[in-house]
């Protein structure tokens, strides 16, 4: 099986799924590391490891949904609840601009009562104060709450919120694009096809958007393998998103609990997911999960970005996973591997190599 799956990339054939699933669960570990370096190199020859300065603000800690998987959301009389006003993200925004910091990235939770009139002013606000920063904002399920909660269909709210400022999408809330898996660890969040509705039509207003995939929970070999292909569809389709990041399910502090997967299950699924997106250019390492070590790791698996600086994270912290890496940290953990550091924006333009 691996010759032949060596033979057909070589060639720039596409995988088939039960192909991509004999290389997650049966190739050798090391083996498929090379596959995946091997098409990194043919993708990156320039052996650039590229990240952006960016912040994680999280707007709102209140949400309906309840996702077993998360640690991080409260029910509004809870007495942990909050929501950021505006003068308390714009001071948030202006550190992150005196660091250097280009790209904005805001998620909450879904709140019952933020209507998108919250959201257009903030942004138009943004955009005038701030207009070196890149708004790459909102997950797919929270445009979807929005335009219920603002009795809009989902293409009005995204093109709305456009209009008013917000330049790109984040792919959170994906957690598996297989809807047996989303019912059990996500059951009152949307389902794949309204993710995947939400991206399209993000792409159609030439938004561009990247990918996610939160694995470890209760999914099965083959849901992975499922998520991968529903994305390499869509990039088929559409051709918008600029990068893929996967990580695994944190457990602590959350309904669903179970073990962590381990750091070989991690490059399994990096690898694999390198392998089958080869119409996406950009994978990441998310050191915000792996740490700093198995991130240096990724990127002889497939990775070539190390996503962002990340000078604000609640979500992963939440669950007890808090890895911290400073701009300076990022530098030497790409050029310690003997690749070349390199400052980008949100869409992976180069600003500054190292």
């Amino acid at each position: 099986m691996l010759e032949r799956i060596k033979n057909k990339l070589a060639k720039g054939e596409l995988l088939e799924r039960e192909e991509a699933l004999w290389l997650l669960t049966e190739a050798d570990l090391l083996a498929l590391g090379r596959l995946a370096d091997n098409l990194r190199r043919r993708l990156h020859p320039a052996r650039r490891v590229s990240f952006v300065v960016d912040r994680n603000v999280n707007y709102t800690n209140v949400c309906t949904t309840k996702c077993k998987f998360c640690a991080f959301y409260r029910d509004a009389a809870h007495p942990d609840a909050f929501v950021l006003s505006y003068t308390q993200i714009f001071g948030k925004v202006k550190e992150l601009v005196t660091k250097g910091g280009t790209q904005l990235l805001m998620q909450g939770g879904l709140h019952p009562d933020m209507e998108i009139d919250w959201f257009e002013d903030l942004f138009r606000q943004l955009r005038r104060r701030f207009p070196s920063v890149q708004i790459h904002s909102l997950s797919p399920a929270e445009i979807v709450h929005i335009a219920k909660l603002s009795a809009l269909t989902m293409a009005e709210c995204l093109q709305r919120l456009h209009a008013a400022g917000l330049q790109s999408l984040p792919g959170g809330g994906a957690e598996i694009l297989v809807d047996a898996v989303r019912q059990e660890v996500s059951p009152n969040k949307i389902g794949w096809q309204e993710w995947a509705a939400v991206m399209r039509e993000a792409q159609r207003l030439g938004m561009p958007a990247t990918a996610t995939m939160m694995f470890g929970s209760r999914e099965r070999p083959a849901d992975i393998i499922e998520h991968l292909f529903r994305v390499r569809e869509l990039q088929a389709e559409c051709g918008g998103f600029t990068a893929f990041i996967p990580w695994s399910f944190q457990p602590g502090n959350t309904e669903l609990g179970g073990e962590q997967a381990s750091g070989v299950d991690y490059l399994r699924v990096l690898a694999v997911s390198r392998l089958v997106l080869d119409n996406i250019p950009n994978l990441q390492a998310s050191w915000v999960t792996q740490g700093a070590r198995l991130a240096q790791v990724a990127l002889f698996f497939g990775a070539n970005d190390l996503g962002g600086t990340m000078l604000e994270e609640n979500v992963v912290a939440a669950a007890g996973c808090d890895f911290r890496l400073s701009i300076e940290e990022i530098i030497e953990l790409a050029r310690s591997a003997g690749f070349i550091p390199a400052r980008r924006t949100t869409t992976y333009e180069i600003l500054e190599t190292y």
